[in-house]
């Protein structure tokens, strides 16, 4: 049996909703899945109804933190919507996030790009708004093809209408999680690794901070590479966990559960997370 740990619906930057989630993952018969939308929790009450006597669930949220100066995006579960260390502390980043946005849309706007804020919190819904969601007004606008377009051409890092803003750092991240009664995941740490040594440096790094799991089983990986995190995982005392990555429209081709046809996240990922919680 399998599991899905790292899904995202319409209350951060995916295009179906918390109980459309669930229900693809109960249609492809998994044991337990994860919502774990951006910087967020407003998903995770209909999620759980949904699945409530038919599937597992797993309540979590992704943070972006800080890594050595590179954005790490780190899963945290089993932790929920209301007061908290962790939860607190989002409060001050959905505010950076909200800055950032504005300042996203006056770029582009420099740039002779005519969109605008209202257009993207429209594209968004509730919840969370991010770069995703400006670079579908961008899509639909015709100036790009598509969202990685829009990405590529403006909005990643270095990119002219890239704009920072406020990240945890890796350790306060890690520390926040646990005092929230919560477990924490590296998600595909490729995106601060080049490398098999930087893999393996970043791994080394991470764990020795007291992170739970590493998402070694992740959508984008080739077996061989799976495997190999899987290994570098257990030998660094981290649990290899996975997931789909799933963001309906926004990326393409990626099912809950399957990710892109060959994605299989062992069920027995849950029961040694839950373990670490205790």
């Amino acid at each position: 049996m399998a599991v899905d740990l790292h899904t995202h619906s319409t209350y951060s930057d995916g295009t179906v909703s918390p109980s459309s989630v669930v229900e693809q993952a109960v249609a492809a018969g998994l044991t337990v899945v994860a919502l774990t939308d951006h910087d967020g929790f407003e998903g995770l009450a209909e999620a759980a109804r949904t699945a409530d006597g038919r599937i597992g669930f797993v309540p979590g949220v992704e943070l972006s933190v800080d890594w050595e100066g590179r954005a790490m995006h780190l899963l945290a579960y089993w932790v929920e919507d209301g007061s908290g260390p962790l939860q607190d502390a989002l409060a001050e980043v959905r505010d950076s996030r909200r800055t950032r946005n504005i300042e996203i849309v006056d770029a582009l706007r420099a740039m002779g790009i005519d969109i605008t804020l209202g257009e993207v919190l429209e594209e968004s819904g509730p919840g969370v708004v991010g770069r995703p969601h400006i670079a579908e007004v961008l899509r639909r606008h015709g100036v790009v093809e598509t969202i990685a377009e829009a990405f590529d051409v403006y909005l990643a890092s270095g990119r002219p209408a890239y704009r920072p803003r406020l990240r945890l750092t890796a350790p306060q991240a890690v520390t926040l999680a646990r005092a929230s009664g919560g477990v924490t995941s590296v998600a595909h740490p490729h995106t601060v690794a080049a490398s098999a040594a930087e893999y393996r440096s970043v791994l080394e790094g991470v764990t020795a901070l007291g992170v739970d799991g590493i998402e070694c089983h992740y959508v984008e990986y080739p077996p061989d590479l799976r495997r190999t995190l899987a290994a570098w995982a257990e030998e660094l005392g981290a649990i290899p966990t996975g997931g789909s990555d799933y963001h309906g429209t926004y990326k393409p081709g990626i099912e809950v559960g399957t990710g892109r046809g060959d994605l299989i996240v062992p069920d027995e990922v849950v029961e040694r997370l839950a373990a670490r919680r205790r």
